[in-house]
């Protein structure tokens, strides 16, 4: 169809009456279909169809108002079946004057897997309360398993509008595994940040979720052995676009964060280089028959010499290797376990950072997700670095290298781990706190690692609790194609072997803390687990003063619901 023209008229006039013609039919092309959704929407809203993907609801804790974590939040990000969760958590509406109130962002490292309770978020609780008892602390942990940059930055506007004063980011590990990653499972892989967006702002939506419901099979989370056919090496291209959605929603993090009012601590991640060998490792892709046959044999030779503590000779022989292949990870790492064993630490560790960064199935963050936020941190106004890489790896008997003493297997950290980051954490705090806050204390130090976990009630029943659970991780893949493998497992069954504790010692270590802090739930969640074999009523009590929010459901070791 064309519109109708006059010979007579200039051609301005037919412009104009061109657009005055074209500009309603292709306004109502747009208006109309629009106004269609926004109605579908709210029909399905009205209906119930669907849910809220707000981070908080409103909840009520001991009759008083609060915003609850909302359990659907992660809805957007994750396939049907599969949302992951943080601890639940619950902010109350009314913030009292003299309370600080802390946010931690980040993934499991964050969160404190293997077990929450002893995330360095509450080793950093526990320092701020002992020495700072003028003041309230609340130290509210955000961090959940498999979420990445891309989750942080709507959790971080959530909790924006909740008064913070401080946010501390402890994030990285998973941009290319986690959602819209470029090896990942759960989402599409994405790459240009409006797509990303664009898809995470519909999936939010009634409709969007319906149509992913619709659409999409329900599936079943299997932990990292998911991810094994996700391979992506250093040099793909998609690594680029991770590294440069990492640093926008970093960036935007920090902006959103930094508007609330709040301060910002950006840390860097620490990650196990010593201690874990590559997960994954492709050749280089110009490799020849006949060069993966010499590449191979040397190895192989190389492999002999050092299982006969020829550390030199092996030395010798996978540098060769690496001559003809150098972008094979496992390689890296063989070369870097002669080095050590060599005394050579300063090299040793040239190439275990190597191999990480080289390692195909990326669980780790690399170097330069640690350049980019350490970038971020001292280039933003009113952000803070801490470097907790730097930290570990000058820590005690490390020669500059981070092992299974601070990081259990590739990236969670140990009971010292957690102290560690927590204590930096506490003197970047301390310096800055309100005048509120009162002297601390004790000005003389930092709470020692015995005495935080006295508070936190760290008892040699949870100790070989967690050993064997993480025993238990270790005998599944990607673990087991570890080179490795066989050290790890030995040295947490050695671990799994120590002195035990009768359960009235357990018991007294529980009972301590908390009547030091009868509120500390947490406290009162793995006591009642631990109670559970030994006095199920008190077990039950227990677990009932456990709840995040009046009504939240809580539940016995063997799937009772606690009324």
């Amino acid at each position: 169809m064309q519109v109708p023209t006059d010979p007579a008229l200039t051609t301005h006039q037919r412009a104009s009456r061109g657009a005055r013609y074209w500009a309603p039919r292709i306004a109502s092309a747009i208006i109309v279909p629009l106004l269609l959704l926004v109605g579908i929407e709210a029909s399905l809203h009205l209906f119930g169809v669907g849910f809220s993907t707000e981070l908080t609801e409103p909840c009520t804790v001991q009759g008083h108002a609060a915003s609850c974590y909302n359990l659907f939040f992660p809805a957007p990000f994750f396939p049907p079946g599969m949302i992951k969760t943080p601890q639940a958590y619950s902010i109350p509406a009314q913030k009292p004057q003299e309370t600080f109130r802390i946010f931690v962002l980040g993934e499991s490292a964050a969160m404190g897997d293997p077990d929450p309770a002893y995330a360095f978020s509450r080793y950093l609780e526990v320092m701020l309360r002992e020495r700072y008892p003028s003041m309230k602390f609340e130290v509210v942990n955000t961090g959940s398993v498999a979420i990445n940059s891309h989750v942080l930055l709507p959790i971080a506007q959530g909790l924006a509008k909740q008064r913070p004063n401080l946010f501390i980011i402890y994030s990285g590990n998973n941009e290319v595994v986690g959602p819209y990653g470029p090896g990942t499972a759960l989402t599409s892989s994405g790459m240009r940040m409006p797509v990303i967006r664009s898809s995470i702002f519909v999936r939010s939506t009634r409709i969007g979720q319906l149509l992913t419901k619709v659409g999409t099979e329900k599936r079943e989370w299997t932990g990292m052995e998911m991810f094994l056919d996700k391979q992506v090496r250093a040099s793909s291209p998609l690594m680029k676009y991770a590294y440069e959605n990492f640093e926008r929603n970093l960036r935007d993090t920090v902006d959103v964060a930094r508007k609330s009012g709040a301060r910002v601590i950006v840390s860097t991640v620490a990650t196990n280089l010593k201690d874990c060998a590559p997960f994954g490792s492709q050749h280089r892709e110009d490799l020849s028959p006949e060069d993966l046959r010499v590449w191979s044999g040397l190895v192989e030779q190389g492999s002999d010499m050092e299982a006969a503590r020829s550390y030199s000779e092996a030395l010798r022989l996978y540098q060769a290797a690496a001559r003809v292949d150098g972008q094979y990870a496992e390689l890296e790492f063989r070369i870097a376990r002669s080095q050590w064993m060599l005394g050579e630490y300063g090299d040793a560790r040239e190439h275990f950072v190597r191999a990480r960064d080289l390692d195909t199935l990326r669980f780790r963050a690399d170097s330069k997700i640690n350049e980019i936020n350490r970038a971020v941190a001292t280039s933003s106004p009113g952000a803070e670095l801490v470097d907790a890489e730097k930290i570990f790896s000058d820590s005690k008997d490390s020669n500059g290298i981070i092992g299974s003493e601070l990081v259990y297997e590739h990236v969670h950290m140990t009971p010292l781990g957690n102290y560690l980051l927590a204590r930096a954490m506490f003197l970047q705090i301390a310096d800055k706190l309100p005048v509120e806050a009162g002297r601390p204390s004790d000005p003389g130090g930092v709470p020692s690692e015995e005495e935080c976990e006295q508070l936190l009630a760290f008892t040699g029943h949870d100790r070989l609790r967690i050993t064997n659970e993480m025993l238990q991780r270790l005998q599944r893949p990607p673990f087991t194609n570890q080179i490795n493998h066989s050290d790890q497992i030995l040295r947490l069954t050695l671990k799994a072997e120590g002195p035990s504790e009768s359960p009235d010692e357990t018991a007294a270590q529980y009972e301590w803390a908390i009547r030091k802090d009868p509120d500390d739930r947490v406290l009162h969640y793995n006591y009642g687990l631990f109670l559970f074999e030994h006095n199920r009523d008190a077990a039950v009590a227990q677990l009932r003063l456990s709840r995040p929010w009046d009504g939240f459901p809580v539940f016995t070791p063997d799937g009772m619901l606690v009324e």
